[in-house]
Formats: structure tokens, sequence, C-alpha cells
């Protein structure tokens, strides 16, 4: 029902944000380098704060609408109104993923989550949103603050939601001349910090600082969610049919847990990157997505477990994430990964395991995903020599002798399967533009 091919994440308040969507791709250099395409220094902070309450309706349900944007846009194009109406009616579904069944409360724990649009171009849209109950007494609505940006820093955004949620408990007044504040800010450029001032009512003027991490590759994955509720023997399981772009589904009732979980399985792939369907928490209208023929990984909560399952489905792999188990599999899944590489990862995966008391989770994450793109290094690290250099600077892979040069008949067999990939093309065709001289590219 949109212009968007959607993607959605979430996370609980005090949890690690579940990214965007994907990593993003390495577009030159040795398979593993670090790549920031996606973090752009000196841009905008946002374009948008909406706020997102639900509305009763004639038949007594409650639909979210937006109530709030700031700023409004005048002077638009017809095409570029065109968009940001597509973009204000997809926000209202996505802050509310869980359905309309709601009602009056008196006690909510406020939770934030993500999600990201992308249109027909490829730009992407990124909504950071903070779930929370406005201060008062008696029974309320939840309402949804909602910061629409181009740009993918969880950790920046968590802190910044932080502050709205602390004035919106003043006043929907104190909220405005902060975020005119962060929009006239650039965003920092990589370990940087930028210095934003803030009136509070009592409080007098605060200084907030937002501080970019240096690598923002592995910012707030939670490996350590996926190791507590997998054995590391499913988690390879899954890996495998990530990489071969299979279906997934996985399942829990928490937003936090299905999003932790599954930005986990698509950072695993890095410095590939997961280009097919990818949302977190399937909202409840769009179930269906299931029936999808194509690839996609997908997070459901465990209620809609028995509409799942009757569905008509092609083969997909169902992991259960509150029992730590697969419902269902393909079931060559224990043969798609070479015997050598995986029992190497499991020793990996086990270790990290066990050391959990000892390690931190910023260790646990660069740990676990230097085990990973040493597989693909093992497995397709030889690459680079087998793209063919033409003299206008442009390569072409030579496929046939890059499987050929494999020794191994296990490796040679999954990868002839790995380079028909959609992720694995997507990055052969980034290295095969890598030598273009930067003059050829203007």
């Amino acid at each position: 029902c949109f212009f968007f091919f959607i993607f959605l994440a979430s996370e609980g308040k005090d949890g690690a944000s579940a990214a965007e969507n994907t990593p993003p791709r390495v577009p030159q250099g040795k398979l593993g380098e670090r790549s920031s395409v996606f973090y752009s220094a000196g841009q905008f902070f946002f374009e948008y704060l909406v706020v997102v309450s639900l509305k009763k309706m004639p038949d007594g349900h409650y639909e979210p609408k937006i109530t709030y944007q700031f700023p409004k846009r005048e002077n638009l194009l017809k095409g570029q109104k065109e968009e940001e109406e597509r973009l204000l009616q997809a926000i209202p579904l996505f802050c509310f993923p869980d359905g309309n069944n709601w009602a009056p409360i008196t006690e909510f724990t406020s939770e934030t989550f993500s999600f990201v649009l992308t249109n027909v171009d490829g730009s992407r849209k990124i909504g950071y949103c903070r779930r929370l109950l406005p201060s008062g007494r008696g029974v309320r609505l939840p309402e949804v603050f909602c910061i629409i940006s181009c740009l993918g820093c969880f950790g920046l955004f968590s802190k910044i939601l932080d502050e709205v949620e602390k004035r919106r408990q003043i006043s929907m007044a104190v909220i405005y001349p902060f975020m005119q504040g962060l929009r006239e800010s650039p965003f920092p450029a990589p370990g940087k910090t930028v210095t934003i001032k803030s009136f509070i009512p009592e409080s007098g003027t605060e200084l907030i600082e937002l501080t970019r991490p240096v690598d923002a590759h592995l910012e707030h994955v939670e490996f350590q969610a996926l190791l507590q509720r997998l054995s590391p023997h499913l988690i390879l399981h899954i890996f495998a049919s990530a990489m071969l772009e299979r279906r997934l589904i996985f399942l829990a009732e928490e937003l936090s847990v299905l999003s932790q979980c599954i930005h986990a399985v698509a950072a695993l792939l890095y410095p590939f990157t997961w280009a097919h369907t990818y949302i977190p928490v399937v909202p409840e209208c769009l179930l269906d997505t299931v029936c999808c023929p194509t690839p996609f990984m997908v997070g459901i909560q465990m209620r809609h477990l028995e509409r799942v399952l009757e569905q008509p489905m092609e083969e997909a792999l169902i992991v259960d994430l509150c029992e730590g188990k697969i419902i269902r599999a393909v079931g060559d899944e224990e043969e798609i990964l070479p015997g050598k590489l995986q029992n190497e990862m499991l020793i990996s995966l086990n270790r990290h395991n066990n050391n959990n008391n000892v390690h931190t989770s910023e260790q646990v994450n660069a740990l676990v995903s230097e085990a990973f793109v040493h597989f693909f290094v093992r497995l397709v690290g030889h690459y680079a020599s087998h793209i063919k250099w033409g003299r206008s600077g442009s390569g072409t892979f030579q496929e046939r002798a890059f499987c050929k040069a494999i020794s191994s008949k296990s490796c040679r067999r999954l990868v002839k399967k790995f380079v028909k990939t959609n992720m694995f093309s997507l990055f052969i065709e980034e290295a095969e533009r890598s030598r273009i001289p930067q003059e050829g590219n203007g």
C-alpha cells in the first residue's frame, strides 16, 4: 500500500538499539574493512519531528494519526510534496506496529524503536521513535515521538529521544526550541562531539553533548542478545540460511527481542549486505509478508504464530526466540557450511558464550563480528585477484576462475551457490568500480 520498501526495527528503552536495516556496503578495499558510507558528517540531524497519537474511531477502535509536525514544509515542488505525503501516510502504521487494540491506561514503560523506509529511487529515511505515556492523572493513551532522518546513528538518536521525553513531561512547548537547536547543528564527524544548548524552565540552560562513535559499524548491535537465546549451533544454521538468501521468520513476544536478534543476524553477514525484505517487527496488517516468494528476514510476535503457520508460504526457516529452537526448517542447514570452517566458528562462539561475564557487550560484538568476517575472508577473500581490469579503469569479475581457485570441495560447493546471491553480486559490483579514478566519477 506504500511506494516504499519497508524495513522496521525496535528496541526496549534500556536495551540495545536495533539498527536500521543492514550494515553499510563496503565499496572498496580488502574484505572486512570498515565502511562509513551511510554516516555522512555535516548533514542536518533530522528532517522532521512528528507526534503520532491514537484517535478514537466510530467503531470504538483507536487509529494512529499524526497530530504534530515540525517543521512544516512549504513551497515544495509537486514531486517533493507527493513524496512527503507518502512518507507521512506510512509513519503512523510503523509507530504502532502491534495493532490498534489499545485502550486508555495508567502505566506504560516507554520504549524506543526505529524503522527505515526505502523509496523507489533507493534513498532511505529512518524513523527513530519513542513511545511513551504523557504525564498526568487517570487513564491516558500512549503517543509516539518520531524523528525522521537520513542518518543512521542509533546511539545519538536514542539520547536525543531521552531529551525529548524529559521535556514532554514538562510541556510540549519545551520540545520545540530543543529540536530547533538540534536542526541548526551539523551532524558530527566520526569520533567528534556536537554541543546543543537548551533551556528548561526551573533548570536553566543545559549543555547536551552528542558524540558520534569512531567506528559506527557495530554501534548497538547486540550479539549477546542472540547468544543468550540461541545455541551457537542454531546461530550457524540461521547464518547459513541467511547467507544463501532464504526466507527467515523469527518469533518472540517482545519487540525488543525481535529487533535485537534479527539485527544481530543481519550484522553477521558483514561485509555483505542483506538486500531483500527486512522487517524485524511486522505490523499486524502486513502478516501476509510471509507468503512472499522472494527472500525475506522478518520478525513476528508470538501471538500470531497460528496465523503465520496457516499462510500458504514457501520453504522457510522459522525460529522461536522464546524457546531457543527452530520450529520449521528446510532440512539441509547442517550441511551448508564447510565442516572445518563451521567447527572453527563454533569454537569461537562457544568461547564468547562462556565468557559473557568477562567480556563487555562491545568486546563480544567485536569478537563475534571478527569470527564471521574471518570466515568470509577464508571463503571468498581471494575475490580481488580475480577481477580483470580494463584500460578504462573498470573491472570484470572472473567467476569461473574464482571458484576454480578453491581447493576444498565443500568450500567450492558453497561458494558456487554464494556467488549467485544478490549480496555477493552487489559486493562485486562495488569492487569492479573501485579502481575508477576519482576524477572519472565527477
